[in-house]
């Protein structure tokens, strides 16, 4: 009996870890996903400072409890189109290759769960539309499709170490 608990324990161990927690955010007509872990705050949109002669996919830089964080358009850097700013938009503040910087989207609907078995490889009509280095898959929910993100290959490394720049410059 104690045997079919362990594996009944343990079975239920391997479905926590096949699954994903994502926060799930809107850039235009598109829904994305990136993993929760990678998250540290998501905020109101700031108004921030602009940095001259920064690369036009960084928005400028805001404080946030005594740290000056670069945020960047994520939109521009994946060549989409977006709505006007409103009492929607929101910044989501992320490590990417060391660096902490806000990405700021169109609006953040939830936070989810989803297994990986319901995870896709990316769809050419999609790839046709964005880069494909930067998307993890496709999830799949009911009727919806979510597009997830490789934070970690959103920005190059040429666009990184601008990243780097520009927060050294302000921090």
């Amino acid at each position: 009996m104690s045997q079919t608990a362990i594996k009944t324990e343990s079975e239920s161990d391997e479905s926590e870890n096949e699954s994903m927690q994502l926060v799930v955010f809107q850039l235009g007509d598109e829904e994305f996903g990136v993993d929760i872990m990678q998250v540290q705050e998501i905020i109101r949109m700031h108004q921030g400072t602009r940095i001259p002669q920064a690369p036009d996919y960084v928005k400028g830089v805001i404080n946030i409890r005594g740290n000056i964080i670069v945020v960047i358009e994520l939109s521009r850097i994946l060549g989409l189109t977006t709505k006007e700013e409103d009492d929607d938009n929101r910044i989501i503040v992320v490590e990417i290759g060391g660096n902490i910087l806000g990405m700021t989207v169109d609006s953040v609907s939830e936070v989810l769960s989803i297994p990986e078995s319901n995870v896709e490889p990316t769809p050419d009509m999609i790839t046709s539309k964005i880069n494909s280095d930067f998307i993890k898959g496709v999830g799949k929910l009911d009727d919806r499709l979510l597009i997830l993100l490789d934070l970690e290959k959103v920005l190059n490394s040429k666009q990184l170490a601008e990243v780097s720049e520009v927060s050294a410059a302000k921090g």
